[in-house]
């Protein structure tokens, strides 16, 4: 009998990158750039954030997460319980084999070979659900926190947000994680309104 497993729910979102916001000076009083004069962009402060540090530093990105991780290690005693029992039954009917007719013995494991895969099939069913859910619970996130994040980049004269991890070298990057998440727990505490909308 292949022994029932569990495997830690453990997802994260990679990347958060906001629109890029692109200004150019225009000259005043109603003059026109001249014929080949090129146009300058405005010069723009780059901001990086950790998407991660985002999620499991806030109070809705944590109250979401810890969650799930409850219902992770039920799923988790769940399987250890069924497994435990599979198991005995497993032994039994092993041992009861010497004293049974044969084709008794064979409708007996075949009835336990098929009761084996539902289960599997049924815990490996609840295992994706909760993956989904964790999966929903962080595009939520993400997508409640933008209009935080967007407030943040026009207050600081940014045209993007990048992720922190994904900027090799920039003469004028910010991170703003600690600002966003600070502004995010004012903003939407621990988003339990906000959640009604997830899928589960």
């Amino acid at each position: 009998m292949r022994r029932l497993s569990y495997r830690p729910i453990l997802r994260g979102l990679a990347l958060l990158c906001l629109p890029a916001i692109v200004a150019v000076l225009v000259p005043q009083g109603g003059q026109g750039q001249q014929l080949g004069q090129p146009v300058e962009p405005q010069a723009q402060q780059i901001l990086t954030t950790s998407p991660e540090r985002l999620y499991s530093e806030s109070q809705f990105g944590l109250r979401m997460e810890r969650e799930v991780e409850a219902e992770s290690a039920v799923l988790a005693a769940e399987n250890r319980r069924i497994e435990a029992e599979l198991m005995t039954e497993e032994r039994d009917l092993t041992d009861r084999r010497p004293s049974m007719d044969p084709d008794a013995f064979r409708t007996l494991a075949d009835a336990f070979d098929e009761k084996v895969q539902a289960t599997r099939q049924e815990q490996g069913e609840k295992t994706r659900a909760l993956a989904k859910r964790s999966e929903n619970n962080r595009v939520l996130f993400f997508q409640s926190v933008r209009p935080v994040l967007e407030t943040l980049m026009v207050e600081a004269g940014a045209g993007v947000i990048l992720e922190r991890s994904s900027v090799f070298l920039s003469a004028n990057a910010t991170d703003v994680t600690d600002e966003a998440v600070q502004r995010i727990n004012s903003a939407l505490g621990d988003g339990r309104g906000l959640t009604d909308r997830s899928d589960r």
